[in-house]
């Protein structure tokens, strides 16, 4: 019996240690980014779904597909290090692309609640983006606010 609970725990903490595919990241982490504010609107996820589609080339299937399996990874993170360790090896400009779908996602609703500003913050120093790349994409992707 203890063999059969240990064998148990033991298969729970390869799945938890075994690297999560960057896609797979993104998408967890736009969910979760979604979300953070306390609810993730229709607009957020139509955004997160266009951002993967467009980013990636998928098709509407597999974007329904990444978005549930990345729904299950965000559920059962405790933080953020599954996520952006697996993007850390990545390309500059693939880091910067994220952090500006990131931006879309922040945006899609045309407000910036704090949670999202801290977070989008946090994720760019995780997987080293600049303070002042995060700064030129936040600004290039506001909505700009018409005069009074």
């Amino acid at each position: 019996m203890f063999d059969a609970i240990t064998r148990l725990f033991g298969q729970a903490d390869q799945q938890r240690d075994k690297p999560i595919e960057p896609r797979l990241a993104v998408a967890a982490l736009l969910i979760h980014l979604a979300a953070v504010d306390g609810m993730a609107k229709p607009l957020e996820i139509k955004a997160i779904a266009t951002t993967l589609k467009d980013h990636y080339g998928l098709d509407d299937t597999q974007v329904k597909t990444l978005i549930a399996e990345a729904r299950r990874k965000d559920r059962d993170a405790v933080d953020f290090y599954q996520f952006t360790s697996a993007l850390a090896k990545i390309e500059e400009r693939e880091k910067i692309e994220i952090i500006r779908m990131m931006w879309q996602v922040v945006f899609a609703d045309n407000t910036n609640h704090e949670l999202e500003d801290n977070m989008v913050w946090r994720v760019a120093e995780l997987i080293g983006v600049s303070s002042r790349d995060r700064n030129i994409l936040r600004n290039q992707t506001r909505p700009y606010e018409k005069p009074l």
